[in-house]
């Protein structure tokens, strides 16, 4: 067998090392680091246009918070009333558009509800506006009634189990000590004479208690009494009329087959609802029935084109500004698509920039507005991660619209 001899000193490529490996790009992650640790440079070049843009997203997200608060607030001040009920269902006229504008329904509904061997207790409830004069100053302003029966427990506010016996009284009522304060200083009176007397449209009342129910876009402030005192303050209402119903099922009763089997029995004249279902009639009115809902999203959607535009403007700009930087990149091999990395991570820098200090902010108002408007006004997670996305999505299509002028970093135009 012949052996192969080592090749002689002369021999082509005798004594040259190995050839080196080819080097390995870098990673993902690792790329996007350095993209963005680019981008944070070039934008902290210009602090005067970085704080316009940080203040523009800042702005953005002020208004799209305080839009989304006020329209959350009217929805969950729309249902307090609803909220604050404890039955299973409710029975109300098909043509009751929302809870301060009800239709009446025959009360005998009550009783015929009872028939069922499930249904414990068909509890009126009575929802009316009267005018409520300030016992300071003698202004009139409109106040939303809720008349019920108090040993029935199918209002749970607080402030009104230790009054049910006061509001047995005639002439009985207990202010909501969140209402609007055009009212008059009702509790601090309350609290320095005791029981004193108010008027309720045409007639005389006394407060005897405070509760907390809070106002509505449909109501200011709220007054609870009972049935008969209703009927009294109310004149004009037919006692055979109510506006809702509320039921109580016994225990173990199966909710979804009381309802049908209520259905089945009641004329078409009353609605019969669960209380989720109930929640959703009164959200459905002020989103759909008025235009408040489509005001306050349409103002969050002009907030975030406003921002937008702010960003793009920035980062426009930024890159007109460093083309030959850019073009210089481009020609130590640096590919468009590391490029166009560089440009959206100065977007969601400046996204989370214009955040943090937005969220702070809306914070501070929520309270702020929330104390003058006695409005439910809160900052939550949801919102706060729904705000950071709709923000993260603003700063990212105005950096793919900014991501065009990289198309005029030419490395032919440095010679």
């Amino acid at each position: 067998m012949n052996r192969l001899s080592p090749p002689a000193a002369d021999a082509p490529g005798a004594g040259l090392s190995p050839a080196a490996p080819p080097r390995r790009p870098p990673s993902f992650a690792a790329a996007t680091l350095l993209a963005l640790r680019l981008a944070w440079r070039q934008l902290r070049s210009e602090k005067a246009r970085l704080a316009s843009a940080i203040a523009g997203v800042m702005f953005a997200c002020v208004l799209v918070f305080m839009q989304l608060g006020f329209r959350a607030a009217l929805f969950d001040s729309a249902t307090n009333l609803i909220g604050a009920m404890r039955g299973d269902l409710f029975l109300m006229h098909p043509m009751t558009t929302a809870s301060f504008r009800p239709e009446p329904l025959p009360r005998v509904r009550a009783q015929q509800a009872l028939a069922l061997p499930e249904v414990e207790r068909a509890v009126p409830v009575y929802l009316a506006q009267a005018t409520w004069r300030n016992p300071v100053d003698g202004s009139r302003r409109a106040i939303q009634l809720i008349g019920v029966d108090v040993d029935a427990g199918v209002l749970d506010f607080p402030g009104l189990a230790p009054l049910r016996d006061a509001l047995k009284r005639p002439d009985a009522i207990a202010f909501d000590t969140r209402s609007r304060p055009e009212f008059g200083p009702v509790a601090r009176l309350l609290a320095e004479r005791g029981p004193f007397e108010v008027q309720v449209g045409n007639r005389l009342v006394e407060v005897v208690g405070l509760v907390e129910i809070g106002p509505s876009f449909g109501a200011d402030g709220n007054v609870v009494l009972s049935e008969v005192n209703f009927r009294r303050v109310v004149k004009e209402r037919l006692v055979a009329a109510v506006d809702l119903v509320a039921i109580r099922l016994r225990p173990g009763a199966d909710l979804a087959a009381a309802q049908a089997r209520l259905r089945a029995l009641l004329p078409a004249d009353a609605m019969v609802l669960t209380q989720e279902e109930l929640r959703a009639h009164e959200r459905r009115y002020w989103e759909e029935a008025t235009p408040i809902g489509f005001i306050f999203g349409f103002g969050s959607l002009m907030g975030l084109i406003v921002g937008m535009v702010i960003v793009y403007q920035i980062l426009f700009s930024d890159v007109a500004g460093h083309l030959k930087e850019y073009a210089t990149l481009k020609a130590m091999g640096y590919s468009d698509f590391h490029l166009a990395r560089v440009v959206l991570g100065a977007a969601a820098i400046l996204a989370v920039l214009g955040f943090v200090p937005g969220i702070a902010l809306s914070w501070f108002l929520y309270d702020l507005v929330g104390g003058a408007t006695f409005l439910p006004l809160a900052m939550d997670t949801e919102r706060g991660i729904g705000v950071f996305a709709m923000i993260f999505a603003m700063c990212a299509a105005a950096g793919l619209l900014a991501m065009r002028k990289l198309r005029d970093a030419d490395p032919a135009d440095m010679f």
